[in-house]
């Protein structure tokens, strides 16, 4: 398989273009507002370095799944950008590619651009396919992972489809896993268990204390409205979180604690963009 660098000919496209039509405009902005016509120019018109076939159908020429992926694998492994065009025809063969864009995602010696990408294209052909390895991911994940982060957009993707298995196992997941699954779970309240390891948490971790907050504030339970009004109070907590705090608050029917802060960078911050 070749690893042709379709954005460095695009480059030397544009460049041979410029010197040709340069003075067909008043100004380069002009000139710049054209690009996405010069592009389609670019993707249609036959090309001597692929044996005269155009840029934009190039990839079509291939159906094979394990080709494919393998194509896009090597070019992160090479470093080379990855045509936009072999992207495309992964999503436009869709299902016959899920199984291999899974056990790339399970390949640990995989470069993780490879990987992140595999994610992206799963979510793009809306597969569930890969929902077991996202939950095992989040269940058991760090505290930064820039892996699971992706993959927890298409858990959110998912939707209900996640609910059921996502409640049974955030017990038994890592404290950042819990974080994680509760920023999915808590768009369906409803769970005392959820609900509960929600609680928990915010009275934990008072450096998370305004993203637990929204959670709770989403979870809709005013059972929460002691802690989170405790919260509020703390002299120590930042002006930013206290926002957050406060907002859960009136979202659950609560009236929050009126604050002074002085001498807050972040309060310092929001006054000078005022």
């Amino acid at each position: 398989m070749k690893l042709i660098d379709f954005d460095k000919r695009f480059s030397d496209y544009i460049n041979q273009w410029v010197k040709e039509h340069k003075d067909e405009y008043k100004n380069f902005e002009a000139m710049e507002q054209d690009m996405p016509n010069v592009y389609m120019q670019f993707l249609n018109t036959p090309a001597a370095w692929l044996q005269g076939v155009t840029p934009g159908a190039y990839f079509t020429q291939f159906d094979d799944c394990k080709e494919l992926v393998d194509w896009m694998r090597a070019y992160t492994e090479k470093k080379v950008p990855i045509p936009a065009q072999l992207l495309d025809r992964i999503v436009e063969v869709g299902i016959p590619c899920e199984k291999r864009l899974v056990l790339l995602l399970k390949d640990e010696s995989a470069p993780l651009e490879a990987r992140m990408t595999a994610i992206g294209l799963l979510r793009e052909m809306e597969s569930t396919a890969p929902r077991a390895l996202y939950i095992e991911w989040t269940k058991n994940r760090k505290e930064k992972d820039e892996l699971c982060d992706n993959a927890l957009e298409s858990l959110h993707q998912m939707g209900r489809d996640v609910v059921k298995q996502l409640t049974e196992v955030i017990g038994g997941a890592t404290r950042a896993g819990q974080e994680a699954i509760l920023d999915v779970l808590s768009d369906y309240p409803g769970s005392e268990k959820v609900f509960g390891i929600a609680l928990a948490l915010f009275k934990e971790d008072k450096k998370k204390r305004a993203v637990l907050a929204g959670y709770l504030g989403k979870l809709g339970d005013d059972r929460a409205l002691p802690a989170l009004i405790e919260a509020a109070e703390d002299e120590k907590l930042p002006y930013l979180d206290f926002i957050e705090v406060r907002n859960a608050i009136e979202r659950l029917g609560g009236d929050a604690p009126e604050r002074e802060y002085e001498s807050d960078e972040g309060y310092d911050a929001l006054q000078r963009m005022q």
